[in-house]
């Protein structure tokens, strides 16, 4: 048995589309987890419109709400338990796959196959990864594609763990996509499908991340036992935001920066990294090192080119901080 496990926050006709693409699987899932952070956007009223959910939550709720309909798979007509999950506050995709994958955990499903709302995955998406289950493998990925079908490759690849900062993953090569199969250390939450048993060895996604970083953290851990194994054949589309940069420059020279309504999420981007790297890192000198030419990168970035400088430079060191001392208070 497979079910879908999907975080939703403000974004309910890309929901929509990414409900509509599961129902349609040609192999057909059993179940799928709607954990929804508390939209505010009308989704449950959405999902009550097309038949999705059975009734609306509460308003104010205080705790977790969580109900469940059997709707149709397009592709047999056979019921598939849609759970519903509503969440009393945001808690980031980390929180809400956290919470995802949990439930279908006790649920009792064998695979998990996880995703974010603007996803969609091609009809023959699951069928294609479920060719390749086997006992070595315990968890499979796909080919995320960007909406004009180029491969978006930050979504696989394998991990540095001397090298941390930008990132400690490194986009698989591009050449690789056209094998049949390709072992990888990394995969994001956009179509990771993986066995239930592995959940015992290794827990749930690190709910505490809040965001970023915690498909990383929890590929780490999946690879410490077993194998991530990517099928290229199998697609799934991203409709991930762009334009969220801005072009600033000085003295002529052009740098793109993110905007300060959504630099808070820098926060979590570098304190998770941080935090991150100071586990893993096996080279400490060189993780030190790199530590402070990238905090000083950041730094002269911000004075440079940036408004609002205090405030980002503020979070930015907060960051660094709270991921070396490991603090999580989201």
């Amino acid at each position: 048995t497979i079910c879908a496990v999907i975080v939703t926050y403000n974004r309910k006709k890309l929901l929509l589309e990414c409900l509509v693409s599961l129902l349609k699987q040609t192999r057909a899932l059993q179940g799928v987890y709607l954990v929804d952070n508390a939209s505010t956007d009308g989704t449950p009223e959405l999902l009550m419109e097309k038949g999705l959910i059975g009734t609306l939550p509460p308003v104010n709720l205080k705790e977790p709400w969580e109900r469940s309909l059997k709707v149709s798979n397009h592709t047999d007509k056979n019921p598939i338990e849609l759970h519903y999950l509503r969440m009393p506050e945001n808690t980031g995709g980390a929180g809400g796959f956290y919470e995802g994958v949990r439930r279908g955990y006790v649920k009792g499903y064998h695979w998990l196959w996880m995703m974010d709302d603007d996803a969609e995955p091609s009809i023959d998406a699951l069928e294609i990864l479920c060719q390749k289950m086997s006992e070595e493998i315990t968890a499979l990925a796909g080919t995320v594609v960007l909406p004009d079908n180029r491969i978006a490759e930050n979504h696989r690849g394998t991990i540095n763990f001397k090298r941390v900062f930008p990132a400690m993953q490194k986009p698989l090569p591009l050449l690789l996509y056209n094998q049949t199969a390709v072992k990888i250390d990394m995969s994001s939450f956009v179509g990771l499908l993986i066995r239930r048993d592995i959940v015992v060895k290794i827990g749930f996604p690190a709910r505490e991340f809040f965001i970023y970083h915690d498909d990383v953290d929890y590929c780490i851990r999946v690879r410490k036992v077993g194998e991530i194994l990517l099928i290229p054949a199998s697609v799934i589309k991203h409709k991930e935001l762009s334009g969220n940069l801005i072009s600033k420059s000085f003295l002529k020279v052009k740098s793109f920066r993110i905007p300060f309504r959504r630099f808070w999420l820098q926060y979590y981007y570098l304190r998770n990294l941080i935090w991150l790297g100071k586990k893993h890192s096996t080279n400490r000198v060189m993780f030190y090192v790199s530590l402070i030419l990238y905090l000083t990168k950041l730094l002269i970035g911000i004075i440079l080119y940036d408004d609002n400088k205090i405030k980002r430079i503020r979070l930015v060191l907060n960051s660094y901080i709270d991921g070396l001392k490991g603090l999580f208070d989201n």
